[in-house]
């Protein structure tokens, strides 16, 4: 399964014949944020494949929703397609609401969904477009995972979607950077709190991935999106299915002493942190 992002860049892959599924999921369900599209759908598929019923939230895009919707069902599992934005907390709450009310349970929430705009100068930034940033990258984390929590039980998992860009910043995306690295502050406090009760909190850190949200950068400067392979030592983008096993990882019981941690996914990209 693939899809196109933009015509400098290989098609996007989500999901291959090689990934052979293992039930480390059975039973269990997952909620994904920005699930429609990019690494969002690519751990979808793979959850999916793993034997999980899996929800997801998209915002406005019903066409990729309903595309992800029927490849979920296609794996041989359940699927819950929610719109809403999880810039809202009501919008939030009704989400978790929904896939309580369709399996009486939830066991792993990804906080995916993302935003960015590129600036070449912070004077150029406005207060909505500062906010906005927030609002979706990490007011969306804190208003799920807050709905979430009283549902998740022993054994579960929350996994953040953070960014290389919070560990080595990114001059272009200085509010995306700035949430970035709240997110990271964020999974770290949150494992802490809840250690105790055998909840665990981790985040997944990409580097550059061919995901719809790289089409910001071709009014504000299209050499960034083509040359974007060059950013890593081995001079590729990565594909969305080459991040998705990372979460299943940290989804399931082989990760079960983890918590509080980064993992890094980003073609070589060495950061200190």
């Amino acid at each position: 399964m693939s899809e196109q992002i933009d015509k400098t860049m290989p098609a996007a892959e989500f999901i291959d014949e090689s990934y052979k599924g293992s039930g480390k999921l059975e039973g269990k369900t997952i909620l994904i944020s920005g699930g429609d599209s990019g690494i969002g759908r690519a751990v979808a598929l793979h959850a999916a494949r793993e034997g999980a019923n899996v929800a997801i939230i998209y915002h406005n895009d019903s066409e990729d929703a309903e595309e992800t919707r029927k490849a979920i069902e296609a794996e041989g599992a359940n699927a819950l397609v929610i719109q809403g934005n999880v810039g809202k907390s009501a919008d939030c709450d009704a989400a978790i609401a929904k896939v309580i009310d369709m399996w009486g349970e939830l066991d792993i929430l990804v906080n995916n969904a993302g935003f960015q705009k590129p600036f070449a100068s912070l004077t150029d930034i406005t207060d909505d477009e500062w906010k906005a940033h927030f609002d979706v990258n990490i007011h969306g984390f804190f208003y799920l995972t807050r709905a979430a929590l009283p549902h998740l039980g022993k054994g579960a998992s929350i996994i953040n979607t953070t960014s290389i860009n919070a560990f080595a910043g990114n001059k272009h995306l200085v509010p995306y950077t700035a949430t970035k690295g709240a997110i990271t502050g964020f999974t770290r406090a949150l494992a802490l709190q809840l250690a105790e009760k055998d909840i665990r909190v981790n985040e997944v850190a990409p580097g550059p991935v061919i995901t719809p949200i790289q089409k910001t950068f071709k009014d504000y400067d299209s050499d960034i999106l083509k040359n974007m392979d060059e950013m890593t030592p081995m001079q590729r983008i990565g594909q969305p299915r080459e991040l998705a096993a990372a979460y299943i990882y940290l989804a399931c019981k082989d990760s079960s002493f983890v918590t509080g941690q980064t993992m890094h996914v980003n073609g070589g990209m060495i950061i200190n942190g």
